[in-house]
């Protein structure tokens, strides 16, 4: 593997915004999918956040591909279901931004774990990560089998080996964070200026 797994992400933030500073949503959806191999590596632990992410992407991908030109930029979609008064339906693609955006935070907090702690296990990480971001966002069952799932993590160095490939993987983990944090800020403070930043899982 060239570079290491983020090195794609790193390339693909890039062409996140139009010149006028506005996000585009299929290249912020393709950094998501970018990220999804490093889920893959945390093994059986992250099957729940994987199949969460990869939902919300399908479903905003699809959006998207039913009009490219109309829902070219990443708010369109949300703006049309907030006019439509379908923004709160739980399969509308304003739900499927918030609980990605929600995901790729853990993600983010995950990643800043394992760059400032570098005695912690990968559960420890994970568990962090998780009760900063998801928690409350989360029912008690989600919370519960969210909880064993970290047990499960694996060993932190594999991991590390394994998404490092033929790069500096703490770098390249380090410029993710910074970089991509932003857009993850910013689809929050939109979605909380429509009112739904704050909504809890079903």
């Amino acid at each position: 593997m060239e570079g290491t797994v983020f090195t794609p992400s790193l390339e693909g933030m890039n062409h996140v915004k139009n010149e006028e500073g506005e996000m585009l949503t299929k290249p912020f959806l393709d950094v998501c999918k970018l990220v999804l191999p490093v889920i893959d590596k945390l093994g059986a632990a992250m099957t729940l956040v994987k199949s969460d992410i990869g939902g919300n992407i399908t479903r905003l991908e699809s959006k998207h591909a039913s009009n490219p030109s109309k829902y070219n930029l990443l708010y369109s979609m949300v703006r049309e279901e907030i006019e439509a008064k379908t923004a709160k339906a739980s399969s509308s693609c304003t739900n499927g931004l918030l609980w990605l955006t929600r995901a790729m935070d853990f993600l983010v907090e995950l990643f800043r774990n394992l760059l400032e702690h570098a005695d912690w296990t990968m559960s420890q990480a994970c568990s962090d990560a998780y009760g900063k971001t998801l928690k409350k966002w989360h029912g008690w069952i989600a919370s519960s089998s969210f909880t064993v799932a970290m047990k499960m993590a694996p060993d932190r160095k594999k991991f590390m080996d394994v998404i490092g490939g033929s790069g500096d993987v703490s770098k390249d983990m380090e410029a993710f964070c910074v970089n991509f944090a932003p857009f993850l800020v910013e689809n929050h403070k939109f979605l909380e200026s429509i009112g739904m930043d704050n909504m809890k899982a079903a």
